[in-house]
C-alpha cells in the first residue's frame, strides 16, 4: 500500500502528465476485460454454444450414390478419386464409441475394455476432446484408435466446404493437443449404415475423402442411446452367423450406465464364441490410422488445449464468484432492510434521546484549497446555523484568493487561518489545534449546511460513549443522468448502509462533507492522518479501535455537488477505492487484537472488505453472465434471474428513498445505472486493486467541476435553491 501521499496543490504540469498517463493506467484493466471476454467466447465455442447447428437432413434420393457404396462395407475409402469399401473379417468386431470423451462414462468404458483386454475406436468431437484431453491421451496410450467426429457435431450436409474444413481442422487440432497424434479416420455425425448415404451426404463424403480421410460408418447399431435395457443392447450389438462388424455405441451424450453394463457382459460372452475385439486397422491388418505430430503442429495443439482448459477454469471461478456475489448481494440487502428498519424505529421514537441535549457551542472546521467560487455560500450557510458555533476556515495555500473572500465577508464568529499548502489532513489538524471547543464539526469547503445541520449532527454527543457522528450528505445536482445515478447511490449508501453499520457498531467512514468528532477522541489517536488517501475512513477505523462509538445522524443534512462528467467521477472514485483499501490494510492487525480493536477487526473489517471491496469487484459478474446468457442461452432464465436481482435492488432503493423522504422519480434510471454505472465503478475498483497490488502511488487530484448547490429553504422538497460554481468532495459509502 502507498502511504503518506500529499493531497493538494499539484502543479499543472503534473496534472497534465497524469492525464497523459491515464490511458496507460487503463490499459491493464481493459486488457483483463478483453481477456475475460475472449475466455467466455472460447468457452461458448467449445461448449457448442457458438456455431452449433442441430439441424438434421431428412432422407433424400440415392441415385447419385455409387452402388458399390450402397451395397458395400462400412469402411469407405474414396481418396484419390477411387472408391473402395471394406467389410470387417469374420469373427472380428470393431467397437466404436461416438460423441466423447465424457468425464463420467468414458473412463468406465475404458476400464471395461482394459479389464477384458479389448481395443476399440473412439470417434471424438473436438469440443469434448478440448475439454477432456487426458481421456483422449488415455485412449491412445491404451492402444485404442481415435477418429474425428467433427468439432461441433453438425450435420455436414447443411454446411459449406469452408465450414467442413473448419470442423475437421479444429477437430484435428484438439486431437493433436490432447494426444500428440493425427488421424485419418472420420465418422460423420448422424450417420448409420452404408445404404443410408443419399444425394445430400455422399458429396460431403467425397469432399472429406479429398481432404485425406477414410469414412467409417457401421453395420451393427446397438441403439444404446435409446436406453432399451442391457439385454436389448447386447442383442442388437451381436452380429449373426459369426460375421464381422463395426458396432456403434456411445460413451457420451447422456446417461450411459446401460452401455457400460452391457459392455461388461458382451465382451466376455463373445470372446467365448471366438470373437476378437480389435481397433479398426488391427482388424483389417492395415497400417495405423494415427500418426504422431511434432514441431509447430504439436505446439499449436497444446496451446489450443491450454487455452480451452484456462477458459474452463476461469469460467468455473466466475461461476463461484457469481455465487459469492449473489450471496453477498442478497445477504447485504437483507441486512440493510432489516437493520435500517431497526435503526429508523429506534431513532424516530417519540421519546428517543441520545442523552442530555447538546447546547454548548461547537467549532466548525472548513479546510479550503482554491474554493473561491463556492466558499462564500459555504460560510454563509454556517453562519445561518441555529446552533452556536465558531467557524474556522483553514486556507491551505490557495492561490485564488479564498482567504481574502472569507475575510472580506466580515461575518461574526468566522476566523481564517492561513498555511502553506500541506494537504487536507494537515489543514484539519491545524484547525483542531486552534479550535476553542471540544466538539468539532468537519466539512468540505464546497459543501453547504442547512440551518439545523450542526444542531442535529452534535446531539449524539449527549452519549459520552460517542466519539464521532456521520451526517447525511445529499446530492444537489441530481438533474443530470450521472447526478441521478449518484443520488441513488448516496441515498442507499448513507441511508441504508450507514443505518446498518450503526446498528452493527462498525461504521466505516465519517464523510468529509459532514461529520463531527470529539477533539478529546481525536487527540489520543494523533488527529487526522495522511497515511492514506481516505483520511475519513482511516480516522473512523482508528476511533473504533480506540473504543469509541460512531453513529449516524439522519437529519444532519449537507448538500454537495457530485461529479458531472465520467472523467471527474472516475478520478474521485479511484481515490476513494484506493484509499479505502489503504485504510483496511493499515488497520489489518485489528483482526487479531483484543478489546474494542479486536471487536471492530473481526466484525467491521470483514463487513467493509466484503461490502465495499469484494462485492463491488464481483458485482459486474451479474451483467457478464447476463450477456453470456443472452448470447448463448438459456435466454429466458437469464433474463428472469437478472430482473430478479434488479427487483431486489429496486425494493431496497425504494425503501431507502422512503426513509430519506425522497421522491422516487430518480429510480426510473435504476436499470440503466446497473448496466452502465456499475461497469465504471468496476473498472475503477479493478484499477485500484492493480495499483495496490503493484505498490503504485496515487496522487490526490482536486476535482474541477462547474455548477453547485446551496441548502434548500426550510419546508422545501429538498431541491437546491440555486446554482453556483465550485468543486466538491463529499464522500459516501456503499
Amino acid at each position: 500500500m502507498a502511504s503518506r501521499t500529499r493531497r493538494h496543490g499539484a502543479a499543472r504540469g503534473a496534472r497534465e502528465g497524469s492525464r497523459r498517463r491515464l490511458p496507460l493506467r487503463l490499459l491493464l484493466p481493459l486488457l483483463l476485460l478483453v481477456a475475460l471476454a475472449a475466455m467466455l467466447m472460447l468457452r461458448g465455442y467449445v461448449h457448442s454454444e457458438i456455431l452449433a447447428d442441430h439441424r438434421v437432413q431428412p432422407p433424400a434420393a440415392t441415385d447419385r450414390v455409387p452402388h458399390r457404396v450402397l451395397d458395400g462395407g462400412p469402411v469407405i475409402d474414396a481418396r484419390n478419386n477411387h472408391i473402395n469399401t471394406v467389410r470387417i473379417p469374420h469373427q472380428k468386431l470393431v467397437l466404436t464409441f461416438d460423441d466423447g470423451p465424457d468425464p463420467t462414462w468414458t473412463p468406465r468404458v475404458l476400464d471395461v475394455l482394459k479389464k477384458h483386454d479389448a481395443h476399440a475406436v473412439f470417434f471424438v468431437t473436438g469440443t469434448m476432446a478440448s475439454r477432456y484431453p487426458d481421456l483422449v491421451k488415455r485412449m491412445v496410450d491404451e492402444g485404442h484408435e481415435v477418429g474425428l467426429h467433427t468439432f461441433n457435431h453438425p450435420d455436414l450436409s447443411y454446411q459449406s466446404k469452408s465450414r467442413i474444413d473448419w470442423e475437421l481442422s479444429q477437430n484435428q487440432l484438439a486431437l493433436q493437443g490432447a494426444a500428440g497424434v493425427r488421424t485419418s479416420l472420420f465418422r460423420p455425425p448422424y450417420s448409420s449404415f452404408s445404404d443410408a448415404f443419399d444425394n445430400k451426404s455422399w458429396p460431403v463424403t467425397e469432399y472429406i475423402a479429398s481432404r485425406g480421410y477414410i469414412t467409417v460408418v457401421n453395420n451393427t447399431d446397438s441403439e444404446d442411446w435409446k436406453k432399451p435395457g442391457v439385454d436389448e443392447i447386447i442383442r442388437r450389438a451381436t452380429p449373426q452367423g459369426g460375421k464381422g462388424a463395426i458396432v456403434l455405441m456411445h460413451d457420451s451424450g447422456g446417461d450411459r450406465h446401460q452401455t457400460v453394463q452391457a459392455l461388461d457382459r458382451f465382451l466376455p460372452d463373445l470372446k467365448k464364441k471366438g470373437y476378437e475385439f480389435d481397433n479398426l486397422t488391427e482388424a483389417l491388418d492395415a497400417p495405423s490410422a494415427m500418426t504422431p505430430v511434432t514441431g509447430a503442429e504439436l505446439w499449436k495443439g497444446k496451446a489450443w488445449v491450454f487455452l480451452v482448459q484456462a477458459s474452463e477454469r476461469i469460467t468455473d471461478v466466475l461461476v463461484v464468484g457469481l455465487a459469492i456475489i449473489g450471496t453477498l448481494v442478497i445477504g447485504r440487502f437483507a441486512l440493510m432492510l432489516l437493520l435500517s428498519g431497526v435503526h429508523a424505529r429506534r431513532v424516530r421514537r417519540r421519546r428517543f434521546r441520545w442523552g442530555p441535549a447538546v447546547t454548548e457551542p461547537v467549532t466548525v472546521l472548513v479546510p479550503a484549497y482554491n474554493e473561491a467560487k463556492c466558499i462564500e455560500n459555504t460560510v454563509r450557510s454556517l453562519v445561518a446555523s441555529d446552533h452556536p458555533i465558531e467557524v474556522v476556515v483553514i486556507d491551505d495555500g490557495s492561490s485564488d484568493g479564498t482567504a481574502r473572500i472569507v475575510e472580506g465577508l466580515g461575518l461574526p464568529g468566522v476566523r481564517v487561518i492561513r498555511q502553506l499548502n500541506a494537504g487536507k489532513p494537515a489543514a484539519l489538524n491545524r484547525g483542531l489545534a486552534n479550535a476553542r471547543y471540544d466538539i468539532v464539526v468537519m466539512m468540505d469547503g464546497d459543501t453547504v449546511f442547512e440551518p439545523s445541520t450542526v444542531r442535529e449532527l452534535v446531539q449524539p454527543f449527549g452519549d459520552p460513549k460517542v466519539g464521532a457522528v456521520a451526517g447525511n450528505a445529499k446530492v444537489g445536482n441530481k438533474d443530470s443522468l450521472i447526478g441521478a445515478w449518484q443520488h441513488i447511490e448516496y441515498v442507499m449508501g448513507f441511508n441504508l448502509d450507514r443505518r446498518m453499520y450503526d446498528v452493527l457498531g462498525c461504521m466505516p467512514t465519517i464523510p468529509g462533507a459532514v461529520g463531527a468528532f470529539r477533539r478529546s477522541a481525536l487527540e489520543p489517536i494523533g488527529g487526522m492522518s495522511d497515511d492514506t488517501l481516505a483520511e475519513d475512513t482511516d480516522v473512523t477505523m482508528a476511533l473504533h479501535r480506540a473504543g469509541w462509538r460512531v453513529v449516524y445522524a439522519e437529519n444532519a443534512r449537507a448538500w454537495t455537488e457530485a461529479p458531472e462528467s465520467v472523467s471527474q467521477l472516475w478520478s474521485q472514485r479511484y481515490r476513494w477505492s484506493y484509499g479505502t483499501m489503504q485504510a483496511i490494510w493499515k488497520h489489518r492487525r485489528a483482526v487479531i487484537e483484543k478489546g474494542p480493536s479486536g471487536r471492530f477487526g473481526r466484525v467491521g473489517l470483514p463487513f467493509v472488505s466484503l461490502f465495499m471491496v469484494v462485492a463491488p469487484l464481483l458485482a459486474p459478474l451479474i451483467d457478464v453472465f447476463l450477456l453470456y446468457g443472452l448470447v448463448f442461452g438459456p435466454t429466458d432464465k437469464t433474463i428472469v434471474a437478472w430482473l430478479g436481482v434488479l427487483a431486489i435492488q429496486a425494493v431496497c432503493a425504494a425503501y431507502a428513498f422512503r426513509l430519506d423522504r425522497e421522491k422516487l422519480t430518480p429510480l426510473i434510471s435504476l436499470p440503466l445505472q446497473q448496466i452502465l454505472y456499475r461497469q465504471i465503478m468496476y473498472v475503477v475498483l479493478l484499477q485500484s486493486w492493480i495499483t495496490a497490488l503493484t505498490g503504485g502511488r496515487l496522487r490526490w487530484q482536486k476535482l474541477r467541476r462547474s455548477g453547485g448547490v446551496s441548502a434548500p429553504p426550510p419546508g422545501s422538497d429538498g431541491v437546491p435553491a440555486q446554482r453556483r460554481s465550485g468543486a466538491m468532495d463529499g464522500r459516501p459509502v456503499g
